[in-house]
């Protein structure tokens, strides 16, 4: 039976639904003893409303990221192409609808991948990540960022091991030990994951749980502005403070070697006006150069700040 395909992923909800239960108000698995809020995160390399949150995500980490743990868990999007609704039945089919989320969320995605080179499943680059966290999870966050900027800005379908090894290569991860785990201990990871996600009854992408030691928990679910984030914590957390952080681009490409617009934007609160013209200004400098997508610009990076 066809069912509801999770690639359709609402703008206006800012969610990436799976056709599964409600979502459970308990969470006993997860771990706040190295810092006082964790936020145990389901989303999949290939959610393009998760691609669409990354601004504010990455903002919370600089304010918030000396009392805040994110666990990132993936969450399986795309099995298979056995779905069939809200006329996506097809590869192709997910193209315009990419575009458009693009332009939603002002965040560079090009849909053209899935004409050129559609992705039979989100989970071989899943289970890639779980590989990378064994070695190390902040090379397996810098891991995900990098397969996600090749697949909604390069165009490369992240299936492959050609993609999947370059990105490991690229974040410094020891590849031989990588491929093994890729075929073995991280196939079963990311089945605990799946099984984890069942349990919480995740029903889509981005799920954040904000939990403390008590195990209270502060759910946001779906695309949400930065202010939802921060309300989520000052409820259930009211006695933690956020940090203040430099706001200069020199700081914040110093902290992400890769920013978007609309990242650089958020970060260093400039007006959009004001950020095209300070980005502009470091690419003639040679600090940083664009990559330039149909839907947007990624600035990576050239030199050392």
């Amino acid at each position: 039976m066809k069912t509801q395909n999770p690639l359709l992923c609402d703008p206006k909800t800012g969610i990436c639904e799976l056709p599964q239960t409600e979502l459970t108000s308990i969470i006993k698995h997860i771990s706040t003893e190295k810092k006082p809020v964790k936020v145990m995160y389901y989303t999949d390399p290939i959610c393009s409303t998760c691609w669409g949150i990354e601004p504010q995500l990455r903002k919370l980490k600089l304010e918030y990221g000396g009392v805040l743990d994110i666990e990132y868990r993936m969450g399986g999007l795309l099995p298979d192409w056995s779905y069939n609704s809200g006329g996506i039945s097809e590869p192709s089919d997910v193209a315009p609808h990419w575009d458009e989320v693009s332009k939603y969320y002002d965040m560079p995605i090009d849909g053209d991948v899935w004409l050129e080179d559609p992705l039979h499943s989100s989970f071989p680059p899943s289970i890639a990540f779980k590989a990378a966290q064994l070695q190390s999870e902040t090379k397996a966050l810098s891991f995900l960022r990098r397969i996600r900027e090749m697949v909604f800005l390069e165009k490369k379908n992240i299936t492959q091991w050609l993609y999947l090894s370059a990105a490991a290569q690229e974040v410094s991860l020891e590849l031989n030990q990588f491929k093994i785990d890729y075929e073995s201990k991280a196939i079963e990871l990311f089945k605990e994951d799946l099984q984890l996600g069942k349990q919480l009854g995740v029903m889509g992408f981005p799920s954040l749980f904000f939990v403390d030691a008590q195990q209270n928990q502060q759910l946001v679910y779906g695309f949400k502005p930065y202010a939802e984030y921060e309300k989520a914590i000052a409820d259930a957390f009211p006695e933690v403070q956020k940090s203040s952080y430099n706001h200069s681009p020199e700081y914040l490409f110093g902290v992400f070697p890769t920013l978007t617009t609309k990242e650089f934007v958020e970060l260093s609160e400039l007006s959009r006006p004001e950020s095209d013209e300070k980005l502009q200004a470091l690419a003639r400098q040679q600090k940083i150069t664009p990559l330039i997508s149909k839907n947007g610009i990624l600035w990576k990076v050239i030199n050392t700040y």
